[in-house]
């Protein structure tokens, strides 16, 4: 009997666990996937979600181009299809583009069917905006489940996830969005913003634009370096190698 209560908990522990790790940003269960540096690196990755969208992302990219940084951009297909000139412009101006998948579902539910023909069809977009598609992948609501990274893998797409959030999705005004990122930080950290929202077209990301100013400020004045999360990868990469020499 306690053995059996015993066994009983601690599978319900593992559930609990294993149902935290399909949300969570910086869990590992279900496949590597990068969410930053190791703590105390001056280097920071803006990435923005949900895109592309007007005038925010636009916006966006003015503030992006007069404190010279480059961001990343996880778009939905069905976006990039309505806006196509707007991709284009992002890829112009050296910022990396990502797959966020065509219509934006919550992957834990979707079947690996659908999985993959919403990572295709995302892939398809982007081709037909700029050429080619993406080798990074960002699942939306940070939702999957076991063997959503290893269809993304197949399929030629890195996840990415993050470390830091600004909760902008909340629309809670450019102080609330600031004041959560400084609490977070801690360095090397993937910040995910938002420069449009799943629901329709055309969300109103003007408090992220003006955070999106404020953060830059603040963190080029400590010292810190903002890149995109391609360079994060690379670095990650080049440590993960050298520790194995």
């Amino acid at each position: 009997m306690i053995a059996g209560c015993i066994l009983g908990g601690a599978a319900g522990a593992v559930a609990v666990v294993a149902g935290y790790q399909t949300m969570s940003p910086k869990g590992q269960w279900y496949g590597r996937s990068l969410v930053g540096l190791p703590g105390g690196s001056l280097k920071l990755a803006l990435t923005f979600d949900d895109g592309p969208n007007d005038p925010h992302t636009l916006r966006l990219l003015e503030v992006l181009a007069r404190h010279g940084v480059q961001a990343s951009f996880f778009l939905i297909g069905r976006y990039v299809a309505q806006r196509p000139d707007i991709v284009r412009e992002l890829a112009h101006l050296g910022h990396v583009v990502g797959n966020h998948t065509f219509s934006h579902p919550n992957l834990i539910f979707a079947s690996a069917r659908r999985t993959r023909m919403e990572l295709e069809h995302c892939q398809q977009a982007l081709a037909d905006a700029v050429g080619r598609g993406s080798w990074l992948f960002r699942p939306p609501y940070g939702g999957r489940r076991p063997g959503t990274f290893g269809i993304a893998r197949q399929l030629g797409l890195e996840p990415v996830m993050w470390s830091v959030t600004g909760g902008d999705w909340k629309e809670k005004g450019e102080d609330y969005i600031t004041q959560k990122v400084y609490g977070q930080v801690r360095g090397g950290d993937v910040i995910l913003l938002h420069d449009g929202g799943p629901e329709a077209f055309g969300a109103d990301r003007s408090q992220t634009v003006a955070a999106t100013d404020r953060l830059i400020a603040r963190y080029k004045s400590q010292g810190y370096e903002f890149v995109t999360v391609e360079q994060m990868m690379l670095e990650r990469e080049g440590r993960r190698a050298a520790s194995l020499c």
